[in-house]
Order: C-alpha cells, then sequence, then structure tokens
C-alpha cells in the first residue's frame, strides 16, 4: 500500500496549462445567473408606475393638442430609463463582485505547489486536494485517499454518506451512490477524511450540470426592510390613489375640465407615488454588501447586512480569530521535566527526541493544520539528519478524531520492521485515556497540564504503541500505548484585537470567547486582550449539567467558555437568544454549522474554515481577523444611518411636492406643479436618495451608542415625525412664497416659476441638512461626497437653464424671474431648513444627539 496523501511527487497542471483550458472550456460553474440584458431592463422599466403615469400624461397633452409638452414628456421617459439602467447595473455590478468572492474554493496543485483558488477557475485536468467540510469543486478521479466519505445526498438524496477508495488507473466516470467507488462529484460534500483527485469534468458537463441543478450563493429571500418598506409602499399608493380620484372629480366638476382634471390626477399620482423606497433599499442592501466586503468580509446573505448593525453579543474563538493561528512549539514535558524551544538554538536534547519523532508521525505528511506544520518545522530544525525521520515509512491506516475520543492516531509499517508502530496525539485527557492512566497519574497530568495552560499554551498530549498481529483493531482502545509528554504550542494574540475588543464595550457590544483550550489558556489570552471577566469560566463538563434555564441565568454575566466541543456551540447561541441578544457567532468547522446557523449572524473563517461552515453563515471574514467583525459591524450601522436619512428625506420632499399639487386643486387656484415640473424634481430625488446619501460618511458617534433595537422599525414614530416636520417647513415655505406672489398681483407663469424654483431651493436644502443628524450644513462641508456635487451641480445648472433660455422656460410655462425674485427663492428655501439646522445645533454632539441613539 502507498503513502496515501504524499502529494511530494504531483506536479499538477502548469499555470499556463490552466490558462489555456479556461479559456477553453470556460468557467467551471452552472448557468443559473445570467446578467439581464438592457431589453430586459428596459421591459422592467415600462411596467414602472412613473414610466405608466408619463406616458398617460405624455397622452393627455398631444390630446390637448399641446405637442411641445407632450414631445418633452416623452423625452423624459428616456431620461429616466437611463437613471435607471444606471442604477441597475451598479447594483448588479456589486452583486457580481459578491459572486466571485463566495464562489467555493479549492485547493489544487499546479507546478508542484499547493495554492487555494475560487472553485470557478478549476479546470479539466486539475489536481484538486479534499479535506474534510470542503465542496467538491468539480466531477473528478480518486488517485488517492484516505479515510474519506462523500455526502452524495444533492445528487442521489440518499442522506448517508458513501465510503470512497481511490483509482488503480483514470477510467470513465460512472454514475453517483454507492460505497467504495473512485468517483467524487461537483457539489457534494466531504464528511470525512481526505484525499486527492484529477478533475475530469467542470461547469455544465458535471453531473450536478447535467441535471440542471443550481446552488444560489447570494440569497434572494425578502428581508425585514423589504417587507416593511413593501407595506409602507402599498400604504402610501392607496392613499396617493385615492386622493388623485378626489382631484379628478374635484376639478372636472368645477371647472367643467376633465382632460385638465386627469392631468392634475397624474401629477397628484407622480407627486405621491413612493417608488423611490424599493429602489434605495435594493441599492443601499447590495453596495452596502459590497462596502462591506472591501474590508475583508463577504456578506452571503442580504439581511447580514441589516442586522449586522444591531449585534449586542459577539461569541469568538480563540485561535485563529483573537490570534494570529501562526503555531510554534514553545514548551515540552518530557519525563516530568519541563523545556523550553527557546533555550536550545540548533539542536534539542536526545530525551525529546522521540516525542517530537511520534508527534510528527501522528500528524498529516503535508499538513494543513496550524499545530501540525510547527510540529513539522521543528522536526526540520532539529531532528533533520537523525534516524527519529522516516520518509521511507509506510502508513498503512489512520484513526480519526472523534467527540467521543479526541485522539487521532496512524499505524506505520517500517521496511526493516515486522512490527506496525503506531503514533497517538490529541488531547491530554484523551491521550491519559488511552494510556489508562490512575486516578494518581490523572491528577499528576492536571498539574502540569495547567502549568504550561497558564502560560497561555495549547496543549496536547502524545502516546506510541507498537503491534505485531496482522488484522489490526477496529478501535485505538485496543492498542497497548504508551505515554511520551505533553506538548505545549504558541499562537500569539492578534495586535489588533485588544483595540477591537475596546471599541466593542464602547459601542454596547459584549465579546464573549468560546475555546477548546484549558480554563487557564483562556484566562491568559482574556488578561492579555482586555476581555472582561466578570464571573468566572464555564467549561464543556459544567455545560453538560445545566439546564437550559441554569445556562441562560449564568451566561448572563460569564464572557469564557473553555474546553467547549463545536457541539455545544448551538446550546451557547440558543441560550443568549433566549435573553433577548442578537448573537453573532464564529465558527470554521463542519460541527460548528448548527450554531452558525442558529446565530442572528453566522461568521464563517474564510482563510481555514470549511465550506460546510462558509455556507451555513451569514458572512465570511476572508481574513480569520477579530478586527474585521468590528470593522463590519460599523459598516453596518452606517449603512443602517444613511438608509434612515435617505427614507426619512423622501419622506420630507414629496410633502411639499404633494401638498403644492393638492392645495391649488382644492382652492381653485392655478396649478403650480405639472407632470414635467415633477419629472424634474424626481431627476434631483432619485439620485440624491440612492447615490448621495449611500456614499456619505459614517456619525461621529457611530461605535460609541447601544446596538439598535431590532424590534425598532425604520419607520418609527420618530424618523415619520422627522421627516414629515421637515416636509410641511417646506410645505410652508413655498406655499408663503406663493401665497405672497398671487397677492402681489403677479401672473400665473411667474407665480408658478417663484414656487418652483423656491421648492428646487428648498430641494436642496434638505439633502444637504440630512446628510447628518448631528453636525450642521456647514460642518459637513469638509466632508467628501463626490456624488453629492454632481447632483448639486446639475440641478442648479439644469433649473438656471430653464429659468433662462426662452424655449424651455416656455415649455415650463414659467415667466422671467429677475434678481430680486431669485433672492425670494433662495431665502425661503434656505429658512425653509433653518429649524432643523439649529435643532442640530442646540443638540451638540452626536453622542447628545436623541435622533442618532
Amino acid at each position: 500500500m502507498t503513502n496515501f496523501l504524499d502529494i511530494n511527487g504531483i506536479s499538477g497542471l502548469s499555470k499556463a496549462e490552466a490558462v489555456q483550458r479556461l479559456k477553453e472550456e470556460g468557467y467551471n460553474e452552472l448557468p443559473s445567473t445570467k446578467r439581464r440584458s438592457i431589453f430586459a431592463i428596459a421591459f422592467e422599466v415600462v411596467r414602472e408606475p412613473m414610466f405608466l403615469l408619463l406616458i398617460a400624461g405624455a397622452g393627455i397633452y398631444l390630446m390637448l393638442g399641446d405637442i411641445q409638452e407632450a414631445v418633452m414628456l416623452f423625452g423624459f421617459v428616456f431620461v429616466v430609463m437611463g437613471i435607471t439602467f444606471y442604477q441597475e447595473r451598479k447594483t448588479e455590478r456589486a452583486l457580481e463582485a459578491l459572486r466571485d468572492l463566495s464562489s467555493p474554493r479549492a485547493l489544487v496543485i499546479r507546478d508542484s505547489e499547493q495554492i487555494r483558488i475560487a472553485g470557478r477557475y478549476v479546470v479539466r485536468g486539475d489536481t484538486i486536494v479534499l479535506s474534510e467540510g470542503d465542496r467538491v469543486p468539480a466531477d473528478s478521479m480518486l488517485i488517492a485517499c484516505i479515510n474519506l466519505a462523500i455526502d452524495e445526498s444533492l445528487l442521489t438524496g440518499e442522506s448517508i454518506s458513501v465510503c470512497k477508495t481511490p483509482c488503480k488507473e483514470i477510467m470513465a466516470m460512472g454514475p453517483p451512490g454507492g460505497d467504495d467507488l473512485p468517483f467524487v462529484y461537483s457539489g457534494t460534500m466531504v464528511v470525512q477524511g481526505f484525499g486527492i483527485a484529477q478533475v475530469q469534468a467542470t461547469g455544465a458537463d458535471t453531473e450536478i450540470g447535467k441535471i440542471g441543478k443550481a446552488l444560489q450563493v447570494i440569497d434572494p429571500a425578502e428581508t425585514i426592510l423589504q417587507k416593511e418598506t413593501g407595506q409602507l409602499v402599498r400604504k402610501l399608493a392607496f392613499i396617493g390613489l385615492s386622493l388623485c380620484v378626489v382631484v379628478v372629480v374635484v376639478y372636472g366638476l368645477t371647472k367643467n375640465n376633465w382632460l385638465n382634471g386627469f392631468l392634475a390626477g397624474i401629477t397628484l399620482a407622480m407627486a405621491m407615488l413612493p417608488e423611490e423606497f424599493p429602489v434605495v433599499l435594493t441599492i443601499f442592501l447590495a453596495l452596502g454588501a459590497w462596502r462591506i466586503s472591501r474590508k475583508r468580509v463577504l456578506t452571503r446573505r442580504v439581511p447580514a447586512v441589516e442586522t449586522l448593525g444591531s449585534a449586542s453579543v459577539l461569541c469568538v474563538d480563540k485561535t485563529g480569530t483573537l490570534t494570529l493561528n501562526q503555531m510554534s512549539v514553545r514548551k515540552l514535558f518530557v519525563h516530568d521535566e519541563f523545556y523550553n524551544t527557546s533555550d536550545y538554538s540548533a539542536r534539542l536534547p536526545e530525551n525529546l527526541h522521540e516525542i517530537i519523532e511520534f508527534s510528527v508521525l501522528a500528524s498529516q505528511i503535508d499538513p494543513f493544520d496550524p499545530m501540525e506544520k510547527a510540529l513539522r518545522e521543528l522536526c526540520k530544525n532539529t531532528l533533520s539528519d537523525t534516524e527519529h525521520v522516516h520518509d521511507d515509512w509506510i502508513l498503512l491506516q489512520e484513526y480519526p478524531l472523534s467527540q467521543n475520543l479526541l485522539v487521532m492516531s496512524r499505524v506505520w509499517k517500517s521496511p526493516d520492521s515486522k512490527e506496525y508502530v503506531i503514533a497517538a496525539k490529541g488531547a491530554p485527557e484523551a491521550i491519559a485515556d488511552i494510556c489508562h492512566f490512575d486516578e494518581y497519574q490523572l491528577k499528576y497530568l492536571s498539574e502540569n497540564i495547567a502549568f504550561m495552560a497558564k502560560e497561555g499554551l495549547r496543549v496536547i498530549g502524545v502516546a506510541k504503541a507498537a503491534f505485531k498481529q496482522a488484522d489490526l483493531p477496529g478501535r485505538q482502545h485496543d492498542f497497548t500505548f504508551e505515554y511520551l509528554g505533553l506538548i505545549g504550542f504558541a499562537d500569539p494574540v492578534r495586535p489588533s484585537v485588544s483595540a477591537a475588543i475596546k471599541e466593542c464595550y464602547n459601542a454596547g457590544i459584549r465579546v464573549v470567547m468560546i475555546t477548546g483550550d484549558y480554563p487557564v489558556t483562556a484566562q491568559n489570552i482574556a488578561t492579555q486582550i482586555g476581555l472582561k471577566q466578570t464571573n468566572g469560566i464555564i467549561t464543556r463538563l459544567e455545560l453538560d449539567k445545566m439546564t437550559d434555564t441554569e445556562l441562560q441565568q449564568r451566561i448572563k454575566t460569564v464572557n469564557i467558555f473553555a474546553r467547549v466541543i463545536p457541539e455545544q456551540k448551538l446550546r451557547i447561541v440558543n441560550a443568549l437568544k433566549a435573553n433577548g441578544e442578537v448573537v453573532a457567532m464564529t465558527g470554521d468547522g463542519v460541527n460548528d454549522a448548527p450554531a452558525l446557523k442558529s446565530a442572528h449572524i453566522g461568521i464563517a473563517m474564510g482563510g481555514r474554515g470549511t465550506d460546510v461552515a462558509r455556507e451555513s453563515s451569514a458572512i465570511v471574514l476572508l481574513d480569520d481577523d477579530f478586527s474585521s467583525i468590528i470593522q463590519a459591524v460599523r459598516m453596518g450601522r452606517r449603512i443602517f444611518d444613511n438608509l434612515k436619512k435617505a427614507m426619512a428625506y423622501i419622506f420630507a420632499i414629496h410633502v411639499p411636492i404633494a401638498g403644492m399639487t393638492l392645495i391649488p386643486v382644492i382652492f381653485n387656484w392655478p396649478l403650480v406643479l405639472l407632470p414635467v415640473h415633477i419629472v424634474f424634481l424626481e431627476l434631483i430625488i432619485d439620485p440624491a436618495c440612492s447615490i448621495v446619501f449611500e456614499a456619505e460618511a459614517e456619525e461621529s458617534n457611530i461605535m460609541n451608542r447601544p446596538p439598535r433595537n431590532l424590534q425598532v422599525p425604520l419607520f418609527n414614530k420618530r424618523t415619520i415625525t422627522l421627516s414629515l416636520l421637515q416636509g410641511a417647513s417646506v410645505l410652508m415655505t413655498v406655499f408663503a412664497v406663493f401665497m405672497i406672489a398671487m397677492r402681489m398681483g403677479k401672473g400665473e407663469q411667474e407665480v408658478r416659476a417663484l414656487s418652483f424654483t423656491t421648492l428646487i431651493i428648498a430641494n436642496l436644502g434638505l439633502i444637504l441638512t440630512n446628510r447628518s443628524w448631528s453636525r450642521t450644513i456647514l460642518q459637513t462641508l469638509s466632508s467628501p461626497n463626490k456624488a453629492l456635487w454632481w447632483v448639486l451641480g446639475g440641478a442648479v445648472s439644469f433649473l438656471g437653464v430653464v429659468l433662462f433660455i426662452p424655449f424651455l422656460r416656455g415649455l415650463f410655462l414659467f415667466d422671467t424671474l429677475h434678481f430680486d425674485d431669485l433672492i425670494i427663492c433662495l431665502a425661503g428655501g434656505v429658512i425653509s431648513i433653518l429649524w432643523f439646522e439649529g435643532f442640530k445645533a442646540i443638540n451638540g454632539t452626536a453622542d447628545k444627539n436623541p435622533l442618532l441613539l
């Protein structure tokens, strides 16, 4: 039997060959999500209510014989379509970038090197390395494996995993299902063991491609905010439609002009139609996920963007998240003595060689695990020219770790010996179990473990055995093991963690550390990073003895869980949720999946995490860094803040538009706003609410206030009241200008020009004042926002063109405005927002502002 996973002799494809095959055969992906064409987007636009109202308005102008107005409205149709195209493409580009990032990963061998790539870049002929928790990236033939079991239920419907065996020679792929076959299939999951395989088919040529199934990466499910927005839109649409009917009837009866009555009704419908709400929400969530990905955090499910800012508890693994996961052997315990490896520069004492020898034999030949890498590195540096290195030994069998016995044993055959050699490493208590320690030995072992753990070291035990019989036993317990000693690994704390922990506490977020290490090790790390240690530690055994009610009480004050196994994480998450917490949970293994799914925000490790964990999570840390979680929380809060401001602005600006459309009809005055004016306003409103506010910087207190309560809706009373007050202020100002102009005996077109110009300036004022709810306009001018200046510049320029070019002025039914008229309009626009600026100035800093708490 050959050495199963020795990849030293495997070169794989060259990078040039892989690039060429990718060009010839295409990406390894299913044709499940296609980019929408221009015609598809155009078809969606023509079904929008705003588009239909524009067409209806243009049709009525044609019936009235006003060709110029009709042509202009038709022209605006194409402008609206252009803006929609831009918004849709920007959103789709963000989603495409997320799909690329969230593509299942693959570990391939190219040019004799192992590299991890996105699954879509795997090509036919690639050599792939499979490990527990991986999603198989393509249909492949196994050339080597050890204890490999695959869940093929995606293709066969059978929930029981099937065992695999390597092939003797490359052959045609057979159908899925059945044990002891050398075929592995795209989309299936490795549930146990390791393997090396050669890719035979990719993309649509795979079994899953032939069936036509597709795994959607970006979750299209409707979010809480989308449901809330949908309800609001339906309510406003019903109110708007009812008022439109009233306007048509009143205008038709009072003026006996039904066509103009329908025109007034269409104008009011356009004024009250809340079509921006769903567009803004879609853009904010998509671009928000893209922005979060730039912080090295991949958002796999859109609701996570909403929930991130509400997280009240972060449950994090110690190893690799709080620490660098860069292990080094720091201390050894052999023959009742401790040895620091740093005391020996080149060669370890002879009495330490055996424990290093057998710890390496108990590890993978080409390890991925950081502890096994550290052991290999120590062996290379200190034993390379000794008899303790066994490159010519043959691996016969591996006994993997299990939940019941946290020990891994490997059986080796020496070329010059008839005996089998067994090397074992694992949790010290488990090593003591297979070595059959008595009570005194267990007590002595615990003291030695505690001594090493106090230094923050991660501790494992090592044992050896010999076996002469031909048939190997089915259990590790059937060997007669000899205890060799303990190995302590140092894993440095990430430099950014202490500051990130402090930022969490400032933001009202509690941090809970969950680790498989010993309590004293956990306490050492907690002290280093500044984690609060309020009420002791809960261990695995204590957790098993607690009822759910007892756990819910204890967990309110305990921030460290030690010696915990992955299956217990689910209980911890559920207990926190039962206490009303919004829980974020990190995980990287197959057994972490239930806890990741149960948490409000499941966070998988992108660097060391399994595909099972990634697929169960809402977000993925691409760099496994704890501080990246805090950056994502910060970004989530910023997204929600800006979304709230955008929605408030939309509410506010529609109040004066609807008011100045409805009031003249009720009092039988000349109409102020016609469809062309509403479209002009929409050309400012749409980019302002969807682009300007989305790009706005965060508030200064964003990480100095408690998490947002998920039960409080976006459109709460405070937000709606604020919006209505802003809108009412603008409406009163514009109406005042309108009435003063009417009393002064000005003509209908001059009154309309004055009112409309005041409304435009007030609209720009609303945009500026809603950029921040804690700083005044003057204070925000120093904050960069390129989109803002494009919108402001475009609006002012277009207004100037309409007011001062006779042809356009006639189309808008305006009269000439003079310098003093413009001053009045400017003053009115400024006055309309002064009260809100004063409110912000009085409340001072963001920390005291009730709008942001």
